[in-house]
């Protein structure tokens, strides 16, 4: 009694907002089932052009009172991303998960960096890619990401807001089940998650999972310690992104606590 789903729901971003996280919170929920990978369908040519029924096959068997769930976090910041998915279901309900965007920076960072050490590649410094000739590097791709406004409006040409639900990233770390519950009750999900499904991992620093009678915590790339930057660099960062903060909070209606 099992088929394969196009998702119902996308988790379209951001990238190192918490989509993982997300992603495997959601996952405890009876109702949902959710994509394995990745699928860079909507935001990759090469793969948009296999089309539907390739996107479908990498879904996973679902009954049919369950919600199909991917996300790919690449989909926020794609310019091609709003019009694809809208062409395919414009009624669909998207999740969008952020968290501060001078941290999302540092976290993006922080990726790049490790996977560069891993693959014997140099790095640099955070502040010697985010200054460049005394001034703030407005170019470089992770500050670019972090213009939460600036992605939001392509999104809103395509989708009313009530079809965006936004997910509070730092809320999720610290404090996992209210926004989960909230997710619950935009998917009109019967409450399927309990607060014992969560226990706080000392050693990670971060809530982990309990559900299935196994416990589960992020993969070990996930909580990676962020390098100590700069104070000068850092207020630069959260003066830049004050004016683009202002204007999303204008945009969606409502405010964050991000500096």
């Amino acid at each position: 009694g099992t088929n394969r789903q196009i998702p119902q729901t996308i988790i379209i971003g951001v990238r190192k907002g918490g989509t993982r996280a997300l992603l495997e919170m959601l996952d405890i929920h009876p109702n949902i089932v959710v994509a394995a990978t990745e699928v860079h369908f909507f935001d990759w040519d090469e793969n948009y052009v296999k089309g539907i029924d390739w996107y479908r096959s990498l879904m996973p068997f679902s009954y049919g009172n369950q919600i199909t769930i991917e996300k790919t976090p690449g989909y926020f910041t794609s310019p091609q991303a709003p019009k694809r998915i809208h062409d395919m279901n414009s009624s669909i309900k998207l999740l969008l998960i952020l968290r501060d965007p001078t941290e999302r920076v540092i976290s993006d960072y922080t990726q790049v960096y490790y996977n560069r050490v891993e693959n014997h590649k140099p790095v640099q410094l955070f502040e010697d890619i985010v200054i460049k000739n005394g001034a703030l590097n407005t170019k470089y791709k992770a500050i670019q990401r972090s213009l939460y406004d600036v992605h939001m409006e392509k999104w809103l040409q395509h989708f009313s807001l009530d079809q965006i639900h936004i997910v509070d990233g730092n809320t999720l770390i610290k404090d996992p089940l209210p926004e989960l519950q909230k997710v619950e009750r935009f998917l009109n999900l019967p409450s399927g998650i309990m607060s014992s499904n969560f226990y706080f991992n000392q050693t990670k620093g971060f809530y982990c999972i309990r559900s299935d009678g196994r416990e589960r915590c992020l993969h070990e790339s996930k909580g990676r310690p962020h390098p100590l930057v700069n104070n000068t660099v850092l207020e630069q960062l959260y003066s830049y992104f004050r004016e683009h903060n202002a204007k999303f909070y204008r945009m969606v209606n409502h405010s964050f606590d991000w500096h």
